[in-house]
């Protein structure tokens, strides 16, 4: 296991580490580009992998274990992630495809897809969460795929340059691809569903905005697909974790 006992040694942990696999935690660590984390009934990190570290402003494991989401991330960060966890153990069901946008430490933002999925002890109590997020990369797609999805993705920009938000039925019809033969396409070059893929763009349209210009924010929701400003913040903070202001705030 990659952290033993002795350096997550509070009751709360001893109990999620009875529960989880030693071999399976041990992979985590093999893992290049995934984001693993494990975490006790209280919010606690007790496990994480290497590339989890590189994504706060620690240098090491030992300086992450024992802390929460609040004192390694910025406040809307962190706050998201604790919403997701209050969820999943509310609920007792994992959280699956989540799109987000994760920013580099030192760097630019990052799109990674997470799953959280609950922990239970032998007896049904709930004893943490183990969390993944996986780097979306383009996978092995071959030249005539890629440039399908070149021009796809240019057919969706150019509908929200007309104030259009496309939806999966005119990726359809946009692709001239089947429904089914579209999801496996984009899923394969981008690692997302059509409908992720649509989000992505507008998202990504958002974030340049925010950092490259200073226009207002109604404006910015508009050129990003969005009805009102509302909606557009509450869809940017669900995906980012921070408000298009805190994102721009944080870019200057």
């Amino acid at each position: 296991m990659s952290i033993s006992v002795t350096e997550a040694s509070w009751p709360e942990a001893k109990a999620l580490l009875d529960a989880l696999s030693p071999a399976m935690v041990s992979l985590m660590d093999e893992l290049k580009g995934v984001m693993f984390c494990a975490k006790d009934a209280g919010g606690r990190y007790v496990l994480v992998n290497e590339v989890f570290v590189a994504r706060t402003r620690e240098r090491s494991r030992r300086d992450v274990v024992g802390r929460r989401a609040p004192d390694l991330f910025v406040a809307d960060l962190a706050e998201r992630y604790e919403d997701q966890d209050e969820q999943v153990r509310v609920t007792g069901r994992p959280l699956r495809g989540e799109l987000e946008l994760i920013r580099h430490v030192g760097g630019a933002p990052g799109w990674f897809l997470t799953a959280k999925l609950p922990v239970h002890d032998a007896a049904g109590g709930f004893v943490g969460l183990v969390s993944v997020s996986q780097d979306l990369r383009s996978g092995d797609a071959d030249d005539a795929m890629i440039r399908d999805m070149a021009r796809l993705r240019h057919e969706v920009e150019a509908r929200l340059d007309l104030g259009e938000v496309p939806s999966v039925g005119d990726l359809v019809e946009l692709s001239g691809y089947g429904a089914g033969a579209l999801d496996r396409r984009v899923r394969r070059v981008f690692g997302l569903s059509p409908r992720q893929l649509v989000l992505r763009l507008r998202v990504d349209r958002a974030t340049h905005l925010l950092t490259s210009t200073t226009v207002p924010l109604a404006q910015v929701a508009t050129a990003a697909g969005f009805s009102d400003q509302a909606s557009f913040t509450r869809t940017f903070a669900r995906v980012t974790g921070e408000t298009p202001a805190a994102f721009r705030r944080r870019s200057v």
